[in-house]
């Protein structure tokens, strides 16, 4: 079964439909025999006029389960009590959930054309890239965010469309739950700048790990644990892990080393490394460029 993602146009409407008494969730039930979708997947989230919307709660849907399925479900429906459809009675919707109007006959064109749309989807997701700043003297206005904009110049050059996610404290949970919001809505790629160094406040590192446990995290600096400011962690790591589809870069606070990071991106992600080979690429110059600044 391939699943293809709705893209947030998630809504059935059924025109000229008349309830009078009807059980809604006995209509969810029906739509979701009909459709193929689990029934926590759907609800039925709005009666007006003559009009019923059925909302889909997830992110995709088999194809196969819902083409030319729209007269069998308005059949189904029929049969239920207090429902009453006639001959103008039809369904709308957008996107890839149009499919249940389709006649059946034109079911193999309309997977041929839904398999293309899908590679071009995927390969445009592949373009798409949230950046997140992270530090509280960033997001308190203390500091001005100056790797995104350096960031979104530098990848731009490249074919990708980039975004600017908040500016995100230095907390665990609230920059995990950020990352993986993110990656659910399908972007290719994330990028964090700052938050990975020796500090107990630097969080980032911890938040991909919470979310990818096999997160490759390398160092590029260590000191001596126990001394100044490193009495948690000896080190300054980068972090390359994935979520879903999503590959998300952590990189540290300065520009110069955001941007040095950022070519050894660029260099790597055609081959599509693994993220341990992708990651020694990234903090390989990173060291070297550290070493040229000390």
């Amino acid at each position: 079964m391939v699943e293809y993602n709705l893209l947030n146009k998630t809504e059935l409407t059924i025109h000229e439909i008349y309830l009078q008494g009807a059980d809604l969730g006995r209509i969810a039930d029906t739509v979701s025999n009909v459709l193929g979708i689990k029934r926590g997947d759907l609800l039925v989230t709005d009666v007006f006029g003559n009009c019923m919307v059925i909302d889909i709660l997830k992110r995709g849907v088999d194809a196969n389960s819902i083409l030319g399925k729209g007269p069998e479900l308005l059949e189904s429906l029929s049969r239920l009590p207090g429902i009453r459809i006639n001959e103008k009675t039809s369904i709308s919707s957008r996107g890839l959930l149009s499919w249940v109007s389709l006649d059946r006959n034109e079911v193999g064109e309309a997977m041929k054309r839904a398999e293309k749309m899908a590679s071009e989807m995927k390969q445009k997701l592949k373009k798409t890239v949230v950046v997140f700043s992270t530090g509280a003297e960033v997001a308190d206005g203390h500091v001005m965010d100056t790797n995104s904009p350096a960031i979104r110049d530098r990848l731009s050059t490249e074919g990708y469309s980039v975004k600017f996610g908040p500016t995100l404290k230095d907390d665990e949970l609230i920059i995990a739950a950020h990352l993986r919001e993110t990656a659910e809505e399908g972007y290719g790629l994330i990028i964090t700048t700052g938050g990975v160094g020796a500090e107990e406040k630097d969080k980032t590192i911890e938040a991909v790990l919470s979310l990818d446990p096999e997160a490759a995290t390398p160092s590029i600096v260590t000191y001596e644990l126990g001394v100044g400011r490193h009495k948690h962690k000896n080190c300054v790591r980068i972090a390359v892990g994935q979520v879903l589809d999503t590959l998300i870069i952590a990189l540290p606070g300065p520009t110069d080393e955001v941007l040095t990071g950022i070519d050894a991106l660029i260099r790597g992600l055609p081959s599509l490394p693994d993220k341990e080979v992708l990651a020694e690429d990234i903090a390989g110059d990173l060291r070297k460029r550290l070493k040229c600044k000390l």
